[in-house]
Parts: structure tokens; C-alpha cells; sequence
């Protein structure tokens, strides 16, 4: 039985579930979407909510010290990546300053040929226009 069990596994040992959530995480704030398997997509999305709630909340605080707290935090937690955390507090969260949360959604897609796996597309709610 699965009582209070924490978390999902994802068939690896803990420090490839770390890289994993890492890399998933830069891709999705990078890139806005990302194309991955049911699985990975609600393990990740937990993650990358937490972090624009994160960054939200010290630009609405506007305290210059618990930006910069905000920032160390947000950046320990994306490999110390200089300029995805500024894109992050100065691109990503003030699109999301007025929704209280919901910040990424799951759409589904077609299964993987190869081993027919549950495949989804997460992306953030509030996408920027591309331009060209």
C-alpha cells in the first residue's frame, strides 16, 4: 500500500531525479512549453508554480532585501542560472501578477509510438506572443 508516500519515483535513484526536475524545470521556463510524458509533467509542475509564486511575491512585497532573498532562493534552485532567474523575475512573473495561481497547464497529445506512453504538452498559461 501506498499510504503516505511522498512523491512520484520516475525509475531512478535520487540524484537523476534531481537533474531530471532541473533540466525540465530551465526547459519549461526557457522555453514556455514543454513536450514530455504525463509522469514528468506532474512532477515538475509542482516545481516550476512554486518558483513564479516565489519571484511573485517579493516583486509585489517590494522590499529591496527580500527581492534579492527571493532571487538567491530562485537561483539556488535553478543551478545558480544568472539569467534564468532574471528572466524569471523581470520576464515570466510579472505576466501572472494579477492570477492567484494555475500558473501552467497539461494538454494531451498523441501517445508515443515506441511504448505507447501518456504524452503531454506543459506549457505556462500566460505564453508570449512570438513575434516573426
Amino acid at each position: 500500500m501506498r499510504h503516505r508516500v511522498y512523491g512520484k519515483k520516475l525509475g531512478r535513484n535520487s540524484s537523476q531525479r534531481k537533474a531530471l526536475k532541473l533540466a525540465l524545470t530551465r526547459s519549461l521556463l526557457e522555453n514556455g512549453r514543454i513536450h514530455t510524458t504525463r509522469a514528468k509533467a506532474d512532477f515538475v509542475r509542482a516545481n516550476v508554480e512554486k518558483l513564479i509564486t516565489l519571484a511573485k511575491r517579493s516583486a509585489k512585497a517590494g522590499d529591496a532585501a527580500g527581492i534579492v532573498h527571493a532571487q538567491r532562493l530562485a537561483a539556488s534552485r535553478l543551478n545558480n542560472d544568472r539569467e534564468l532567474v532574471k528572466k524569471l523575475f523581470s520576464e515570466i512573473a510579472p505576466r501572472f501578477e494579477n492570477r492567484p495561481g494555475g500558473y501552467t497547464r497539461i494538454l494531451r497529445v498523441e501517445p508515443r509510438k515506441g511504448d505507447s506512453a501518456e504524452m503531454v504538452l506543459l506549457e505556462l498559461t500566460e505564453r508570449e506572443e512570438a513575434t516573426a
